[in-house]
């Protein structure tokens, strides 16, 4: 179910940001909790390795990749889809955690999206010079179904368009713990990662760490 826009909204505060009508970025959301959610993830990584995949095109990804849930995004010289299998080891993705999936769902129903139940976790990890350019999250089944978006370690700077790729763009610094949750009308907005610059952070040293649910099916 999603938003209605003549509905109430979040209350717009420093901790919570209205991008767009149906778009909200929550500040620090994973206080006392950032540890346990960093060792999720080496968990998870352990058991499905981040790996660089290849776009259709030929060109190799700068960010590692890796996904949790019953589904798991892959892409390839076919194409990008999601696959309920690990390319790399033909085995089952890692079941997604059940206080992450309350977590996104939770934050999802706070931006007005209720009923959100995510069946994949992308796991996307950043270094120096990793970027993810402008793109549309379009290999979903069902678009009512909004974006969550978790931010953890070095900070990056997220690029926020319109439904064209040639709208303009807000251009938001995304600090370790931060949340974006967007969907309804917004849903299909383009939107990337800029190049990560050089730094570190106390936790992940010179590496971001981002979460992606979705409802793929």
């Amino acid at each position: 179910m999603t938003l209605d826009l003549f509905s109430d909204q979040p209350t717009q505060t420093p901790e919570r940001i209205q991008l767009g009508p149906q778009s909200w970025l929550f500040r620090s959301r994973l206080r006392d909790q950032e540890v346990a959610w960093l060792n999720t993830v080496a968990s998870l990584t352990a058991q499905a390795p981040l790996q660089r995949m290849t776009v259709p095109g030929g060109k190799l990804m700068s960010v590692g990749l890796s996904n949790c849930g019953a589904f798991g995004w892959i892409s390839d010289s076919r194409g990008y889809r999601y696959e309920a299998l690990n390319p790399q080891s033909q085995s089952p993705w890692p079941a997604m955690p059940e206080y992450w999936q309350r977590s996104a769902s939770a934050w999802a129903r706070e931006a007005g999206f209720d009923c959100f139940e995510p069946d994949a976790c992308l796991i996307n990890e950043y270094q120096w010079g990793a970027k993810m350019g402008l793109h549309q999250d379009r290999d979903e089944r069902d678009f009512t179904q909004p974006i969550v978006s978790v931010s953890l370690g070095m900070s990056a700077v997220f690029q926020f368009g319109g439904l064209r790729r040639t709208d303009l763009i807000q251009k938001v610094v995304l600090e370790h713990g931060d949340v974006v949750v967007w969907g309804g009308v917004d849903r299909l907005r383009f939107h990337g990662i800029a190049s990560v610059r050089a730094g570190s952070h106390p936790l992940t040293g010179a590496r971001r760490i981002n979460l992606t649910f979705r409802r793929s099916q």
